[in-house]
């Protein structure tokens, strides 16, 4: 296999741990140099992770020639224009999610990987490369709860009083740069999991609201899809509950019982006639790493995309059915 040299585009929160270190730790690839506007912020992220080249600029880290393959970690709204440049100068290109602010964009990165048809494109859709996640597939292939009739989706948080200097901060409370609020944020790995579990949808539609006020993105968005397959899945997120409210379940029911757990928690419980048992989970360390393998492998055509810009434009169709796009 050839080394796959990386450089990461935003070099913010997320590649901290999520991702950022797992580039060096996994077999044949390595992180080359990182990029972020705050030039004393690049510096520092690559003298804390050991990065030997840091820039202030995306044209100049995709004219370093030891680079093949871009991570891109910026907020959504530049996710398209920086894709299709780096596809455009010959690199493989990793996007965070949500791929873009809504499917147009996406449809706009299609377009650019297909012009290019030898370069590799994966949306970082990462929990279906997750061992707890990919155990809930297991069960559902293997019929435990019997034919999936229903899901239900609730993610509710809580607003904190008092947090107008991180609205100012936060790009994920401005649509003009996520696409929306924390939906945007946190329903791309929830509904991307039905779409690993359930295949094609049929129809969806929802609707979405700023009930609190407290930002400028509707804090409450409530959706359904039905698939082909005859499942129904309800989706409710909410960011303004009580503490005492606060939420985050997935219960699967089929016709012999039923499966429940939390999209960012680490535990399965199942309930059927005969059993019930719950199973706990350890994620890695660096919770991208399984993801990264699997696209290093894809990179050197030893493997599937694991996730591709179809599925991902698929899974941005539904978010803007569900917040009237």
């Amino acid at each position: 296999m050839s080394k796959t040299n990386w450089g990461i585009i935003g070099c913010g929160n997320v590649t901290e741990k999520k991702s950022g270190p797992a580039f060096n730790k996994v077999a044949n690839s390595s992180l080359v140099a990182v990029m972020r506007r705050d030039a004393d912020k690049a510096a520092d992220y690559a003298q804390r992770h050991g990065v030997g080249t840091w820039y202030s600029e995306a044209d100049k880290l995709m004219a370093d020639n030891r680079i093949n393959a871009v991570y891109i970690a910026t907020p959504p709204a530049s996710h398209t224009p920086y894709a299709i440049t780096a596809l455009s100068k010959g690199f493989n290109v990793y996007v965070e999610k949500p791929v873009t602010r809504n499917a147009a964009e996406a449809r706009q990165i299609a377009e650019a990987v297909n012009q290019h048809p030898n370069q590799k494109l994966t949306v970082a859709h990462y929990r279906r490369g997750l061992p707890m996640f990919l155990k809930v597939k297991q069960l559902l292939d293997s019929k435990l709860i019997g034919d999936v009739r229903t899901v239900q989706i609730r993610m509710w948080k809580s607003h904190r009083p008092g947090s107008a200097v991180d609205v100012v901060n936060n790009w994920r409370v401005h649509p003009e740069l996520s696409g929306g609020g924390y939906f945007h944020d946190l329903a791309p790995h929830q509904l991307d999991l039905m779409l690993l579990y359930f295949g094609e949808p049929k129809r969806y539609f929802g609707f979405s609201l700023n009930q609190g006020g407290n930002t400028p993105a509707d804090d409450h968005v409530s959706g359904q899809i039905l698939f082909k397959n005859g499942v129904v899945v309800n989706g409710s997120w909410c960011f303004n509950v009580a503490e005492n409210q606060i939420t985050d379940s997935c219960e699967i029911v089929g016709t012999k019982g039923k499966i429940t757990f939390p999209f960012f928690g680490t535990f399965i419980n199942w309930k059927t006639d005969d059993d019930e048992q719950t199973l706990n989970f350890t994620h890695p360390e660096h919770i991208q790493q399984p993801m990264i393998e699997k696209i290093v492998a894809y990179f050197n055509d030893e493997g599937p995309n694991p996730c591709s810009i179809e599925e991902a434009i698929v899974l941005m169709d539904i978010l803007d059915a569900f917040t009237g796009k």
